[in-house]
């Protein structure tokens, strides 16, 4: 199953109810639910139940959106532990026919709900569903914008002899650094993401951004990056020893300074 912003939380979330210390949450102060401290994952299975009354569940969520704004993280987890039944219900109805946007769709969904559990009037009724409608229309959004598709559209996808310099991505990201085409956080963003197992709102996080706007920039980088190589403006990108004698500045100046002198020469296309 590919892992995305709701498989990667609901894994997050089995951590913080395993035994023998589940996270739980105190029902007695609130009508409806058991008398008792409660793991979890059993409140959120008697939030789905059919029988839970709305001023339950009002006051149920009120208290679990004040908890993830007061007590820390593990909080913050567990309410969207306790959610991701809706959420994976909504975010499977709007990834039909959209299969190449769920990650997408996912995180955008992830991202609206918990903006919204940290800064929605908690005095105003049906808390509950507030939350999914946020999520909803943020998934939506990222379901109807062609922008987050991952290349331009007229970008020709026909099999043909690769541009210079082809290779591992890495060092054609690096060579597009060098040539001055992408920036070096820009390349950092496209290979963490698409090329390993980051997170996108992982890195916005650390940066104190959103994921829609991380995932701009990604998208930005990777059009100037698609760009250049349609144009051609990197196949003559690779300086020859007869200008630059030092083997170890040559593979830095073409973005293959992690490599080692001799395999930065046989990286280096020949012509």
């Amino acid at each position: 199953m590919p892992r995305t912003a709701l498989t990667v939380a609901e894994d997050a979330f089995r951590l913080l109810v395993c035994q023998p210390a589940p996270l739980a949450f105190d029902g007695r102060p609130i009508d409806g639910l058991p008398d008792r401290h409660l793991p979890l994952d059993e409140l959120r299975t008697l939030l789905r139940s059919p029988t839970m009354g709305p001023d339950t569940s009002d006051a149920t969520w009120r208290q679990l959106a004040h908890q993830a704004r007061d007590w820390g993280p593990a909080w913050t987890v567990g309410a969207v532990g306790v959610a991701l039944p809706g959420l994976t219900h909504l975010a499977a109805r709007l990834s039909k026919g959209h299969t190449k946007l769920a990650d997408d769709i996912d995180s955008e969904l992830l991202t609206a709900f918990l903006h919204t559990l940290r800064t929605d009037d908690l005095q105003t009724p049906r808390i509950w569903l507030r939350l999914c409608w946020a999520a909803w229309r943020a998934g939506l959004k990222a379901r109807r914008n062609d922008d987050l598709l991952e290349l331009p559209p007229d970008v020709p996808v026909g099999s043909r002899t690769p541009y210079r310099p082809y290779g591992h991505p890495d060092l054609l990201l690096g060579r597009a650094v060098a040539a001055g085409i992408i920036t070096d956080s820009q390349a950092e963003l496209i290979s963490s993401t698409r090329l390993g197992d980051v997170l996108i709102e992982q890195i916005a996080a650390e940066h104190r951004q959103t994921g829609a706007v991380m995932r701009m920039r990604r998208k930005r980088a990777e059009r100037k990056l698609v760009a250049a190589l349609v144009q051609g403006q990197m196949s003559g990108f690779v300086l020859k020893e007869t200008f630059v004698r030092d083997r170890a500045t040559e593979a830095r100046r073409n973005g293959v300074a992690s490599l080692s002198p001799r395999r930065a020469q046989a990286a280096r296309p020949v012509g």
